[in-house]
């Protein structure tokens, strides 16, 4: 099986700028709304098509509220239980809406305001909805606004893939010298959390804020959203279950590293190749990998190999809101040590 190409490239054949995906939450359909909302849709000169109805897996809501979820410091607490709450296991209808580059644009302004109270006459929410922030955030949920659509061409990718599945035809200064190093379970348990982190720092970054902690299945679908969304490229395996056995309620331990522009480069090259069998000599994976593709493929199950970097600096970003939360940004400015220290000296976060 050979490396799957960069996330996005599965989805082919579309458009994005004159596509967008709606979701009809599930408050649509218990009253019942459906029709009504593609109706006012199509009524606004916008062709809608490929309705689908499902029933919404943990991991669908996970991505699709994924920039919510990694954005901590601005919304509660229990967030991902009230995401769960509201989706989980709840019927749902998406559909495709075609039409010109404006597409999304049009079709953000006539849903209307996320509050439906503060939504205009007019709007699908303004007319229909009979929820309000206030009330859920009193009762400690989700408000209940009927409909989504995408806001972007980027977010009609991810839409699409999320609840279609791929396949189907029809970016940040301070992240710039920073990057997230997560240590996988498989590190933990074998002990090689402080040698991961040494090798890093040989590097001449400076390793600093490592915390342990144990894994929520949210934080697992959003660092793996391009896995989820993708997972056509892996039908050998049960990607959402795997990720969920890999890391939910498991034990990780996460750190900051610092350097110049190009660290991102610099630390991809240093792990290694992910299947730890196809990794040089002197890379952490070649050296301290014990796990294969080959091996992982016959037990279906993901590969373990140790050791995550982000990817660039928007990875960085999304990777700091999942593990440490936004509002954490005083580790992106923090003085930092003259030098690097070693592994029993790094500091860690106070929990």
């Amino acid at each position: 099986m050979s490396r799957k190409p960069a996330s996005g490239a599965v989805v082919t054949g579309i458009d994005f700028d004159r596509w967008a995906v709606i979701l009809c939450k599930p408050d649509a359909v218990d009253r019942g709304l459906v029709d009504v909302v593609l109706d006012r849709i199509e009524g606004a000169g916008v062709s809608v098509r490929a309705r689908t109805d499902l029933v919404a897996e943990p991991w669908q809501a996970h991505v699709a509220y994924r920039d919510m979820l990694s954005n901590p410091g601005r919304f509660p607490a229990d967030l991902p239980t009230r995401i769960d709450n509201a989706y989980a296991g709840q019927r749902v209808t998406v559909a495709l809406a075609h039409g010109g580059p404006d597409i999304h644009a049009r079709l953000r302004r006539l849903i209307g305001h996320t509050d439906p109270t503060k939504a205009v006459v007019g709007t699908i929410r303004g007319d229909l909805g009979n929820d309000s922030v206030a009330a859920a955030t009193g009762g400690g949920r989700l408000v209940r606004n009927l409909v989504h659509t995408s806001d972007d061409p980027a977010s009609a990718r991810r839409d699409f893939g999320t609840w279609y599945g791929p396949g189907r035809t029809l970016k940040v200064s301070d992240f710039d010298r920073c990057s997230v190093i997560l240590c996988k379970p498989d590190a933990v348990e074998r002990g090689l959390v402080d040698a991961v982190l040494e090798r890093i720092a040989a590097t001449g970054a400076t390793v600093a804020n490592r915390q342990e902690i144990t894994v929520q299945s949210w934080q697992a679908h959003v660092h793996y959203w391009d896995l989820l969304v993708d997972r056509d490229w892996f039908p050998d395996r049960d990607i959402p279950a795997c990720l969920d056995e890999t890391y939910a309620g498991r034990n990780v331990a996460v750190a900051m590293a610092y350097g110049e522009p190009g660290l991102h480069t610099q630390l991809r090259d240093l792990l290694g190749h992910f299947d730890p069998t196809l990794a040089a000599p002197g890379t952490i994976r070649g050296d301290l990998g014990d796990d294969s593709l080959t091996a992982a493929l016959t037990e279906k199950r993901l590969v373990r190999n140790l050791v995550h970097t982000s990817d660039d600096a928007d990875a960085a970003r999304r990777d700091f809101g999942t593990w440490y939360g936004a509002g954490r940004r005083d580790l992106l400015i923090a003085e930092l040590p003259t030098q690097n220290t070693p592994a029993d000296a790094w500091p860690h976060l106070e929990t």
